[in-house]
């Protein structure tokens, strides 16, 4: 799995318990994985289809670093579904893990558009 960007964690990330907050972490998930499609499927437009069951299994807290790992499960036709562990550089525990998150690339109107990518 590469790990691609990290994230300090701030007061503004952070939920009632102190920890970070589970909403923001999935926002970064997203956006990074949205990039990396965006960068393998060369196309800008690109949607998140799907995520699967979305695992937190430790957190962080205000000052922690984080860094997001991404890898290719498999190319669709007209997708690109990755797998994502986070985890938490301070502590060296896996915050959350997320087994299929599906990235489906658009043509201009909006419709599934058909990558022609198969490899790295």
């Amino acid at each position: 799995m590469l790990f691609h960007t990290r994230k300090w964690v701030k007061p503004e990330d952070l939920n009632p318990n102190s920890t970070l907050f589970g909403g923001k972490l999935l926002a970064w998930i997203d956006e990074e994985v949205a990039l990396y499609a965006i960068i393998q499927l060369e196309n800008p437009r690109i949607v998140t289809k799907h995520m699967s069951e979305i695992n937190f299994r430790s957190s962080a807290k205000k000052g922690d670093i984080i860094e997001i790992g991404i890898d290719i499960v498999k190319f669709g036709r007209t997708s690109l579904t990755l797998k994502c562990e986070v985890r938490n550089i301070m502590t060296h525990e896996t915050i959350i893990t997320i087994d299929t998150i599906t990235m489906v690339s658009l043509d201009l109107d909006g419709k599934p558009l058909a990558h022609k990518k198969t490899l790295l």
